[in-house]
């Protein structure tokens, strides 16, 4: 076969059936219900060579809903236990390469009705100086559904209408769209107190049952208030346990009690008992506003709020600020020297610092002046000045940060001052700048920082504006060495070290600058490469290099295994190249070239072999099934060779095959004589397969070199349609023709054709425009009039076998089945139409049916017809061509229903045009058989 073979994809959806109900809008539009909490099911069928690559998608979903990451690569997308956001237009797109991909779309609507909620609000006007208070009363009803729901409204067991009760309105507020109704009590009276219902209903589609809410209104109906038992806010050490009690005041019904935390979700550890709340063991990350809601559907919820606060003590930091009135940073006798402290505190209020001199404490006085700074500048600060230092003021000054609640440990930081208490310096040593590494290892850059107390170092980018390795703008450090491990090329560049005011002096900040440079092996292309090329030939690799530092004095060697090939440098060039000129069996084998400078060496690797590409196998055989014996049918296994003439010629064919979910393969090999040709279809009879079993197909090629790439697929035993006839329709959209079969003895056949697919060449003024549906993507069965067909030629399509529905063995009929389908008859040389009915055990004597000669015009007829076949049948449909070319007949939407054709329904144009009457009853012991499908390879 010639390349004609390899077709574009095409697809259809079909469904599992769990829905409630298809609606096929239109050709394109298909609607597909189901209930929230059953499984989807669809299917994508496709045809096309090589085999399309499937893939479903979604659209019309929130954004967020990522469909199981998105897309579902197998042909089944399964879905079970839908919910409603997984409603939404699904499609199937398959490809394979050749012409543009095929898509459908299906979309699904997913039922469903929650249960509806009822709140009572109330109003109350005054007016006519207090005489006289007018209150009226609304019970709102709301639930969600898809469809959209209908409410109706009872009190006590009297249906309420909008008019039926002067004091009652039923309304939908303007705003809803349906989802809320409003029963509205005015001026309430005495026989208003009651029970009422709201029943919310989606007409029973997809079976989902009416639901309903009851709500009792009297004269002590009321909306809910709660107070709490405890403090605003709540002050508390951690690995307290911490209670919160809440209690309603009011409201009828009782209300129900919840807590809820404005930051998030409440902490794990929480144990609840009705409004009680306990917290076990409180940490800092459990703090924050805790609120109780009381809600009982009437009014609006109750809502009270407390704040917890845990006790901390932090980050406890000191600087040393010298005389701001002089230029100079170092600390002199007879000036000004200030020492500040500085930690985090919750609460804040309750912190207190104290300070210390050697020991022993210290009150402000004229000459040492202690601050606390102005919360709201800098938190947590207090301020030590010792206005005119002298001999006698150096030693060690503490300060010491505690909360006064207690129960969490001081914060004490101690501060020399002293002559050797000196600014601080920074240096970068000679051999630490410019630093050389290779990439991946672990590198410490050093700044030297001298001076007393030594300030904490801070370390960033010099040179452009990036985050440190650790991810962070800047990088703390106390000894002046920033540690990076498994350094990457990214980080070359200058790095900056200073000082910061923390732990050290007040004063402007000191930097220095360390230059880091990453070397780093040759990045290449290719780092794989198959080459696949047969035996004689040459073929040619190279090998680039993409990056690499340093750049300069790269070298290059090319080995086959360990074997050394070539060698050399490269000067201006990128890339080296390594040619065979004739492969002989030795030259197969992974070729590596290295490319290589002070950092290491990148690798290209070629795979040269002589091994044959996978067979591609063929799944559009029409009609690759067919049994002649009980118990085993065998199976037309077709397939094209992908790339056949890449490599030596393939010589035979190894055939695996076992029953799905065996271990064992067994094996044969099939002979191939000559050169097979791109695109050539390889036929291959599988026979003695046991019925209903599936199988493992393995398909390896082989030539001198040896064995190819194997391709494996599952052939399914597919049970024959309608064991017991009950219903059956085929309007030929799938692959095997709903199992109609060519009939041996007829001239020339019947084909099956769509609209879009036909030949461009067809004959004008003859033959369908679309198929019954109007559909130019359906597909039809046609017999075809154009040369070399001859008048009087007949084509004839036999029906698979039915087995009739089993008889009542005292009734006197056979069951009685309306038969019908579609004809198309235009053209000025139309033939005839014949239709027979051939009977289980009657082979010879074919019984006609109906029958139409003529031209009929350009549009599709229904034929109907009831049939009472006492036994397992057959429908043969048979086209004689008429005296010319333009005679093509069209048959569609053939159907088989249970039952007698409605009368009304069977067209006058059926008699006219010499339908045969209902056949004698020929009463027969019913015979249930399971049908055979007899098929030949043409």
């Amino acid at each position: 076969l010639s390349l004609g073979l390899a077709a574009p994809p095409t697809v259809r959806i079909v469904h599992s059936g769990l829905a409630c109900n298809i609606e096929e809008e239109r050709y394109s539009e298909r609607v597909y219900t189901i209930r929230e909490g059953e499984t989807l099911e669809l299917t994508c069928l496709v045809t096309g060579h090589p085999r399309p690559q499937i893939r479903w998608t979604k659209t019309a979903g929130s954004a967020s809903d990522r469909f199981q990451d998105s897309s579902v690569f197998n042909e089944t997308l399964r879905i079970s236990n839908i919910q409603r956001h997984q409603g939404g237009r699904y499609y199937c797109k398959a490809e394979n390469g050749l012409g543009s991909p095929a898509i459908k779309s299906i979309r699904v609507d997913v039922y469903y009705l929650d249960d509806p909620v009822v709140t009572v609000h109330q109003s109350i006007g005054e007016a006519k100086e207090q005489f006289y208070y007018e209150r009226t009363v609304f019970l709102r009803c709301v639930a969600n559904s898809n469809p959209p729901v209908r409410y109706s409204w009872r009190r006590g067991q009297e249906v309420l209408l909008q008019g039926s009760d002067k004091g009652v309105e039923i309304y939908e507020p303007f705003f809803t769209q349906g989802e809320t109704k409003i029963l509205k009590l005015k001026n309430l009276r005495p026989q208003d107190y009651a029970n009422y219902s709201c029943i919310a209903s989606v007409r029973n589609v997809c079976s989902i049952p009416d639901k309903m809410v009851s709500f009792r209104l009297s004269n002590k109906t009321a909306s809910p208030s709660i107070k709490l038992l405890v403090d605003d806010p709540i002050v508390v050490n951690p690995g307290e346990a911490i209670t919160l009690v809440c209690v309603t005041t009011g409201g009828e019904p009782a209300p129900s009690l919840t807590w809820v935390r404005s930051a998030g979700v409440l902490p794990e550890k929480t144990v609840l008992n009705g409004g009680t709340l306990t917290i076990p063991a409180i940490t800092s990350e459990d703090a924050g506003t805790y609120s109780c809601i009381a809600n009982n559907n009437v009014g609006n919820p109750a809502k009270k709020s407390t704040n917890i606060i845990v006790r901390a003590l932090k980050k406890g930091r000191f600087w040393i600020t010298p005389d701001p009135y002089h230029k100079d940073d170092n600390i002199q006798i007879g000036r000004e020297v200030k020492i500040s402290c500085q930690v985090e505190a919750i609460p804040s209020e309750e912190l207190t610092f104290s300070w210390f001199k050697n020991g022993r404490p210290l009150r402000s006085s004229e000459r040492m002046v202690i601050t606390q700074t102005d919360p709201d500048v800098s938190p947590g600060t207090t301020n030590l000045d010792i206005i005119d230092l002298k001999f006698t003021d150096f030693g060690t000054y503490t300060c010491v940060a505690s909360l006064k609640g207690g129960g969490i440990s001081d914060i004490s930081i101690d501060v020399n001052i002293s002559s050797s208490t000196v600014p601080p310096n920074l240096t970068v040593p000679q051999e630490k700048s410019p630093l050389v590494t290779r990439e991946g290892d672990t590198i410490e850059l050093q700044c030297q920082v001298t001076g007393k107390p030594k300030p904490i170092i801070l370390w960033s980018r010099a040179d452009k504006e990036v985050a440190m390795p650790d991810g962070a703008m800047q990088t703390e450090s106390y000894d002046g060495i920033l540690r990076i491990v498994n350094v990457s090329r990214e980080m070359t560049g200058t790095y900056r070290c200073q000082t910061s005011q923390y732990n050290g002096f007040n004063v402007k900040p000191r930097e220095a600058l360390v230059q880091l440079i990453v070397q780093y092996p040759p990045a290449v292309e290719p780092t794989f490469l198959e080459i696949r090329q047969g035996q004689g030939r040459s073929i040619t690799m190279s090998c680039r290099v993409l990056r690499a530092y340093p750049t300069r004095v790269l070298t290059y060697e090319w080995r086959l295994g360990t074997k050394l090939l070539r060698t050399g440098q490269f000067d201006v060039q990128d890339s080296t190249e390594y040619t065979i000129s004739s492969l002989s069996r030795d030259s197969y084998g992974i070729y590596n070239c290295n490319i290589i400078n002070e950092a290491g060496a990148g690798r290209c690797s070629f795979l040269v072999t002589g091994k044959a590409y996978a067979p591609e196998f063929y799944y559009d055989t029409y009609n690759p099934l067919w049994q002649n014996r009980p118990r085993v049918y065998s199976y037309s296994l077709q397939w094209t060779q992908m790339n056949p003439d890449a490599v030596d010629r393939i010589l035979a064919y190894r055939l695996g095959i076992r029953q799905a979910g065996q271990q064992r393969w067994w094996e044969q090999e099939i002979t191939v004589n000559g050169n097979i040709q791109k695109g050539e279809l390889i036929t291959y009879n599988l026979t003695e397969l046991i019925k209903p079993e599936a199988y493992e197909v393995r398909l390896t090629p082989i030539t001198r070199f040896g064995e190819g790439d194997s391709t494996i697929r599952v052939i399914k035993y597919s049970a024959p349609v309608n064991p017991h006839l009950r219903e059956f329709h085929c309007g030929f959209e799938d692959g095997n023709i709903c199992l109609f079969t060519q009939d041996d003895t007829d001239n020339f056949d019947w084909t099956k054709q769509s609209t879009a697919t036909r030949d461009t060449k067809y004959t004008p003024n003859t033959g369908p425009n679309a198929d019954r549906t109007g559909s130019k993507e359906g597909f039809y069965m046609y017999i075809e009039t154009s040369r070399p067909r001859l008048e009087g030629e007949k084509a004839r399509l036999v029906s698979p076998v039915f087995s009739v529905a089993p008889k009542n063995p005292y009734g006197a009929t056979n069951t009685a089945y309306c038969f019908s389908f579609y004809y198309h008859m235009y053209g000025q040389h139309i033939g005839s139409l014949n239709v027979y009915l051939r009977l289980k055990g009657q082979t010879a004597i074919e019984n006609p049916l109906w029958s139409s000669s003529g031209n009929k015009g350009q549009h599709w007829n229904q034929a109907r017809v009831n049939i009472n076949p006492p036994t397992s049948f057959q429908l043969i449909f048979e086209g004689i061509r008429g005296p010319g070319i333009e005679g093509d007949i069209a048959i569609d939407d053939v159907s088989i229903v249970e039952g007698e054709c409605m009368k009304s329904d069977q067209p006058a144009n059926n008699l006219r045009s010499g339908a045969v009457g209902t056949l004698a009853h020929i009463r027969l012991i019913p015979v249930i058989i399971l049908m055979s499908v007899l098929s030949h390879q043409r």
